[in-house]
């Protein structure tokens, strides 16, 4: 009997320890593959709700469907809804293979959504649409606004990230290099002023910006998200491929330009077997509410992808350092 209600108790402490590892946040859409499939998480707070754009895979059994870009609202950045897509424009060409990776900023009372083509290999690059409710956008007519150039890239650009900084917007962007082998960061600027057209944005250097060096980090840097913080700028950071596992890191620049790492370890690890992101903790955005107050939203997952979940947790500062709330 002793040893019976041993093993109930152990069981039982066992489905309460599984049960604290879910975060309070596990949003998926279910709509395009019958699982919880959502990636590459951004965040706004426009017209008193929260928006957040994120990836949506093709549409199961149907073979012109391409990755979108799906929306959802919240009211408390933990509860989400589903109220719309963003997929190809008529007569865009360039996007109708497939376009995702959102990034977004709200400026002069409008959401700037800055995206990727998918689908074109070396020549997918960052476009940008512009909408007066959040939902519905206007695509920029010189789209693609813009693809890196010179013998360190093969010419690809993806995971755009905008913010403004010492009166010029600085585009940042994943890239692979001539052998589309390694994955690196590089940076673009536009003038204060900009529409952000394509003829705005200048290459700010003909080298990466954030390389991967360190074993965690494997072949590949991408997603970065940026936070400002005073006179210096955060960088978040994923480091290796998909389940590689990827993992985040954090880099802080007082030019928007070069880069140095906070730590050589990650900032948040993937799971522990058995976790819900045991597979990866991947493709951050750091979004800063009006408040103040920091949130790092990212990507995991436990079965290789087969599904993808989006959460977020609370960052804070201390000494001009971020740290995770409550670890």
């Amino acid at each position: 009997m002793k040893t019976l209600l041993l093993t109930i108790l152990s069981l039982l402490l066992s489905l309460s320890a599984n049960a604290q590892q879910l975060p309070l946040m596990m949003y998926g859409d279910t709509s395009r593959v019958g699982v919880p499939y959502s990636k590459d998480p951004h965040v706004v707070k426009f017209k008193g709700r929260y928006l957040m754009y994120h990836s949506i895979p093709p549409m199961k059994g149907n073979p012109a469907s391409g990755w979108n870009i799906g929306i959802a609202e919240s009211k408390d950045l933990v509860n989400w809804t589903k109220v719309g897509e963003i997929t190809p424009a008529p007569g865009a060409d360039y996007e109708k293979k497939g376009l995702c990776a959102p990034g977004a900023l709200v400026k002069d009372g409008k959401v700037h959504l800055f995206y990727q083509t998918y689908g074109n290999g070396e020549k997918d690059a960052i476009c940008h649409a512009v909408s007066d409710d959040g939902i519905r956008f206007k695509r920029n007519p010189t789209n693609p606004i813009f693809h890196p150039a010179g013998d360190w890239t093969c010419g690809r650009a993806i995971d755009a990230e905008v913010c403004e900084f010492k009166g010029r917007y600085f585009l940042y962007f994943a890239t692979r290099d001539k052998n589309y082998d390694i994955q690196m960061q590089g940076v673009a600027v536009a003038p204060g002023n900009t529409n952000f057209n394509r003829e705005d944005w200048v290459q700010a250097t003909d080298s990466s910006i954030l390389y991967p060096v360190y074993p965690w980090e494997g072949k590949c840097i991408e997603g970065a998200s940026i936070a400002k913080r005073g006179d210096k700028l955060y960088m978040f950071y994923a480091g290796a491929y998909n389940n590689a596992p990827q993992q985040i890191g954090v880099a802080e620049s007082e030019d928007g330009i070069v880069w140095k790492r906070l730590s050589e370890e990650p900032f948040l690890r993937n799971g522990k077997p058995g976790e819900w992101n045991s597979s990866e903790s991947g493709h951050p955005h750091i979004f800063t509410d009006s408040d103040g107050r920091t949130y790092l939203f990212y990507q995991g997952n436990n079965d290789n992808g087969k599904t993808w979940y989006i959460t977020q947790e609370e960052v804070i500062w201390k000494n001009g350092k971020p740290f995770l709330k409550g670890k």
